[in-house]
């Protein structure tokens, strides 16, 4: 698909991954609405880009279709929804006061899984209704997966598995969507130097740095972003989730 003059949303916009991408798609020509849980960040990089931004918890029905409505109105349906938005909470399935908090799981499935799957089923219904382009095609839908959803590591329970919904999401999805020209895929990053990772000590982030087998550093939120544009315009991805992560395997802690 090509970029330029296309309308698309990014979901965690407001930083990190999410921020990148929608400065790549900008920069490209897209029309581009931010969605972040935070009315703030949203709107700064909205403002940067020339985009819109919206406040929006993408796990709640009414506020992902009130977001994407909002965007509609603006920009036209997207053709273009990359989702980034998530949550990474650590913590013990059993820790050294008993069992975790029951709710805290749900809230980081509700957010990273829930939240991408309200998301891309409404964009996908805007979608269906478009005209088709070259090939057919009529939208691309980008998730964020992780390689915790292969290899997750100690205390990292609930996020590995809303993440491994993630990938077992977007077979399905392409699937189902190909019918429409609509193409689905994912992206599993490794070590990306976003606000959480770089938020930890020095030392820490030194050391998780080394991990990477090459290059022996944090990726960068924009190779992130360059890797989502590639996906965008070879039209033969689809139902892929991409491992970017230096080759790197988590180990167990």
């Amino acid at each position: 698909m090509d970029i330029q003059g296309v309308a698309a949303i990014v979901t965690g916009g407001g930083s990190g991954l999410g921020a990148a991408t929608a400065r790549m798609l900008a920069a490209a020509g897209a029309r581009v609405a931010v969605v972040d849980v935070k009315a703030g960040p949203a709107d700064a990089v909205a403002q940067e880009i020339g985009g819109i931004g919206l406040a929006a918890d993408v796990a709640d029905a009414d506020a992902g279709a009130a977001a994407v409505a909002a965007a509609r109105a603006r920009h036209g349906a997207a053709r273009i929804l990359v989702n980034c938005a998530g949550i990474a909470p650590a913590q013990r399935i059993v820790g050294r006061d008993g069992p975790s908090a029951l709710g805290d799981f749900r809230r980081v499935i509700e957010v990273n899984l829930i939240g991408t799957y309200n998301m891309m089923r409404l964009a996908a219904a805007d979608m269906q209704a478009l005209d088709a382009l070259a090939d057919g095609e009529r939208g691309v839908i980008v998730s964020t997966a992780s390689v915790a959803a292969f290899e997750g590591q100690i205390g990292q329970a609930a996020y590995s598995a809303s993440k491994g919904g993630v990938v077992a999401l977007t077979m399905p999805a392409a699937r189902e969507f190909a019918r429409a020209g609509i193409r689905v895929n994912a992206i599993a990053p490794g070590l990306f130097a976003t606000p959480m990772l770089l938020g930890m000590p020095q030392a820490v982030q030194d050391s998780l740095a080394q991990s990477v087998p090459f290059p022996g550093r944090f990726g960068k939120p924009e190779e992130y972003a360059a890797l989502v544009r590639h996906i965008v315009e070879n039209t033969m991805i689809n139902g892929e989730c991409i491992r970017l992560d230096g080759a790197i395997r988590m180990q167990p802690r």
